[in-house]
């Protein structure tokens, strides 16, 4: 990554930033801030409708690229770093952040579940990660913004396999910040609180609760509301910038106070 010395932290021009899971939700979020602050912006995702976000931003005067592909095979990761690297230069960011939750406890998660909801999860920031850190550290640094969660640090009912994979995102990350350091590169995980999101619908869907009930729910913390995307984008953005420049190997939990008590 760039040293810009001490311009403004919302600043991102010059940088080539690669988000998984960046069709909808966060993903879609930060992908928009990002954009918004200069950076050019690589989508991969399954869901097509990553190629609506590519536009718009395209439309708006940014620069974006639409990888369709899925982060837990790494040779459709592979491609999407090529891609970035031959439309628009060499990654400088990575947001590892493509996720699903599975609300089910240790006796009722299946194996293909547990599977799944492990190689989204946490493979796929493995094999993106593995494909952007030798350009970053032959270019002297990077950035790396690994997505956990607040149920990354204490445990939640009913969600034991998404419990596991992002206990293992935020070791993870720390492992990775001790080992890439000395090149340059910085290595932190962002924890969002429940956020509106189509992925937390599903999880009301999975446990069989009504949206609004669940919403509501979800709102019960100190600052009394839920998270938007845009409040886990800007926290990314901080990461991603130099005013985090000091900022590697740490956990940054955005959930509204949810885990203060």
């Amino acid at each position: 990554m760039r040293d810009r010395g001490r311009e403004a932290a919302s600043t991102l021009s010059g940088e080539i930033a690669l988000i998984s899971g960046g069709a909808s939700g966060i993903g879609r979020a930060i992908a928009e801030r990002f954009a918004r602050e200069g950076a050019a912006v690589v989508i991969l995702d399954l869901a097509a409708e990553g190629s609506d976000v590519a536009e718009s931003i395209v439309t708006r005067g940014g620069r974006a690229v639409f990888a369709l592909g899925d982060a837990c095979n790494a040779a459709d990761c592979r491609r999407a770093v090529t891609m970035a690297q031959v439309e628009l230069g060499p990654i400088t960011i990575l947001v590892n952040n493509a996720g699903i939750i599975r609300r089910t406890s240790v006796l009722e998660t299946s194996e293909e579940d547990w599977d799944r909801v492990m190689a989204v999860n946490v493979k796929s920031a493995f094999l993106l990660s593995k494909a952007v850190l030798p350009g970053m550290i032959e270019r002297g640094g990077g950035v790396i913004i690994n997505m956990g969660s607040g149920w990354g640090l204490v445990g939640g009912r009913d969600a034991a396999a998404y419990c596991a994979s992002k206990g293992a995102i935020v070791q993870l990350t720390r492992a990775m910040a001790l080992d890439h350091g000395p090149s340059g590169v910085r290595v932190n995980c962002l924890c969002p609180g429940d956020t509106a999101t189509g992925m937390l619908m599903k999880e009301a869907e999975q446990l069989g609760e009504s949206p609004e009930r669940f919403l509501a729910e979800a709102a019960e913390r100190p600052l009394g509301r839920i998270g938007r995307p845009e409040d886990i984008a800007d926290a990314a953005l901080f990461l991603a910038g130099d005013a985090a420049r000091f900022v590697t190997g740490t956990t940054l939990v955005v959930d509204g106070g949810g885990l203060a008590g």
